[in-house]
């Protein structure tokens, strides 16, 4: 299609500074480069639509690379209205710092709500000024006050650009490897930082954070263990008959289980590698303004700049605070790689966490207790919480409610050794003792913020927690830190909604694209251990591009598929997009998660094959 003739260059200011003329490749945003529009009087200064024959979605897409480029091409680029007092004052604090801003005033182009709206999107601020310093966001009035008041802003102004990375991500779990790998595809340098500090019991892992190391996937793989001997139980009823005494091997669990862990760590790395982001095994810690020290397990520091910062460091198990915590117990960092078998368990806690390790260790025959403070899955309805802990209690798990402890000592020691536990009752002056050859904690978990340097930046974070606060775009009080997963204040936890953040913030900060993705293999996490056949289950869907990639064929080869496929066909039913599946949030770890996930397509040709978790 023959492209419209130019039009001539738009006369255009900055301030402060003499005129500055922008260039005009086309009848698009790029033909007024980041810069003030005016116009001849009766005559509004127009940003052209991008012309016929373009769908609406490649249209905006257009639009947003443009903005980008504004954003990515200016010291300091503010959107402004020309009537508002707040972009007045503004300008007027860049005039007096001496400070040359192109201004882009949104009242006087064509479309201007189309860049606002799109502005919006980008930052999820919806009123002026808009502003953006070395390619950080700013925010409004009120902010750049605030920065320019605290030293901030001046920092910002001073810095040349020349930083080592555009994005440097510290943490390696679900959501800094999302955030890390997608900002990587759309163009930028990245690094990852990751270092696990050990246990007090001296349990550290690798690459791919709790989820994958000591989380839902181990848990998963030991309750799958639970459930073929609960299947073993029930298989007589279905004429199956055999002899011997069947008894299981810890050992042989929890050495495949850390096996498959090995092989997801290394394809986390793989991951990384092949889509050139830098992981460096050390710990991260804040010294100045857009820099930090990576410190190494051999001690050895190492000094890395960034214009942007994503700090992923999710969160560990608490302790108790007691006599023998932290010398005798264990917690699910421990539990999934403990070499031997936990014997008699007491499970400290009410939690999620507490109650799926007492199911997992009753299931492969041990003698559990939980002992419970007030009541049981906190946050939770508690009709349903009550149902599972009396369908527990049934298959044999003993609770010990209303006591905490306040002692553990160690009688014996071994693998595993003994314990004993003085507890006290929350009710009265009520004490009991009990012996125990494992005690697990599952009291809670605080995130790990507070040794990484936030305070010399300036970040702020909950005293009481640790958590981060954020804004509705994951950046903090430090326009250029932003934050992902289970530390951020009054936010959703746990892996699948770390992923989607971690990619939804990777594509807000340096640009989105158009998705077409269709199909891809998978891994069911029971077939792993099993070893049955990787890349052999399959998912495919089929979208009418022309009809807002409205879904309109699902495909699945894989265990529980009609369980799967009914769901999915409900949603088909009521107008199931592509665009609607990448916005859902996966159950993890499940198959079905996987259509919430999908990136390639089959005309693509790109490999498909599965080398990690999430």
């Amino acid at each position: 299609m023959a492209q419209p003739p130019l039009p001539p260059p738009p006369r255009a200011q900055t301030s402060p500074g003499p005129v500055k003329v922008g260039t005009a490749p086309n009848r698009r945003l790029g033909s007024v480069r980041g810069v003030l529009v005016s116009s001849p009087p009766g005559r509004r200064a127009r940003l052209s639509s991008p012309g016929t024959g373009r769908s609406s979605s490649e249209a905006r897409e257009e639009l947003r690379r443009r903005l980008l480029g504004l954003i990515e091409g200016n010291r300091v680029m503010i959107f402004s209205k020309s009537y508002c007092p707040h972009c007045t004052r503004v300008k007027e604090l860049f005039s007096s710092l001496g400070v040359q801003c192109n201004i882009l005033e949104l009242d006087q182009v064509d479309d201007g709500a189309n860049v606002q709206e799109m502005l919006s999107e980008i930052t999820n601020q919806r009123t002026v000024p808009n502003i953006f310093v070395n390619k950080v966001h700013m925010g409004g009035c009120d902010r750049t006050f605030q920065a320019h008041q605290s030293g901030l802003l001046q920092k910002l102004l001073q810095e040349d650009s020349t930083y080592d990375y555009d994005l440097i991500v510290i943490g390696g779990g679900s959501g800094g490897l999302a955030c890390a790998q997608e900002a990587a595809i759309l163009g930028k340098k990245v690094m990852v930082l990751d270092f696990v500090v050990p246990s007090p019991q001296g349990t550290s892992w690798g690459l791919g954070g709790t989820c994958v190391n000591v989380g839902c996937v181990p848990k998963k793989l030991m309750h799958q263990a639970a459930l073929l001997g609960q299947a073993l139980n029930d298989s007589r009823k279905f004429g199956w008959e055999y002899g011997q005494q069947v008894k299981h091997n810890w050992e042989t669990m929890t050495e495949a289980i850390q096996n498959h862990i090995s092989s997801l760590n290394w394809g986390h790395k793989l991951s990384l590698r092949e889509k050139s982001v830098d992981y460096v095994n050390s710990y991260g810690e804040f010294v100045e303004h857009h820099r930090i020290k990576a410190t190494n397990r051999k001690g050895q520091e190492t000094s890395y700049t960034a214009a942007k910062f994503v700090i992923a460091t999710g969160e560990r198990p608490r302790y108790l605070g007691i006599q023998g915590d932290k010398e005798y117990c264990i917690t699910s960092d421990d539990l999934f790689s403990l070499p031997y078998c936990p014997g008699k368990t007491l499970v400290v806690g009410a939690s999620y966490v507490a109650l799926e390790c007492a199911g997992v260790l009753t299931g492969l025959g041990l003698d559990v207790t939980v002992m419970v403070r007030s009541v049981l899955l906190r946050g939770f309805d508690q009709e349903m919480a009550e149902r599972v802990g009396s369908y527990m209690e049934q298959h044999g798990v003993k609770f010990l409610r209303k006591f905490i402890p306040v002692m553990v000592q160690q009688l014996e020691k071994g693998s595993p050794g003994k314990l004993k536990v003085v507890a006290k009752s929350t009710e009265g002056p009520e004490t009991i003792e009990g012996v125990y050859n494992t005690v697990l904690l599952a009291i809670g978990r605080d995130s790990c913020t507070r040794k990484m340097g936030l305070d010399k930046i300036g970040v702020k974070i909950n005293k009481k927690t640790g958590k981060i606060p954020v804004n509705d775009v994951e950046q903090t009080n430090v326009p250029y830190v932003y934050a992902v997963g289970d530390i951020l204040e009054g936010k959703l936890e746990l892996t699948p909604v770390a992923i989607q953040a971690g990619k939804l913030l990777a594509r807000r900060l340096f640009g989105g694209r158009l998705e077409k993705v269709y199909h891809t293999f998978f891994w069911p996490l029971e077939w792993t251990v099993a070893g049955r056949d990787n890349n052999t289950c399959y998912a495919k869907i089929i979208c009418n591009k022309f009809d807002n990639y409205r879904v309109i064929g699902f495909h699945v080869l894989g265990p529980n598929a009609g369980e799967v496929t009914q769901g999915f066909a409900a949603a088909m039913k009521c107008g199931l997009t592509k665009q609607l599946l990448d916005d859902t949030i996966g159950i993890h770890p499940t198959c079905g998660e996987v259509f919430t996930t999908l990136e390639i397509t089959k005309s693509s040709g790109l490999d498909i094959t599965q080398k990690g978790c999430g």
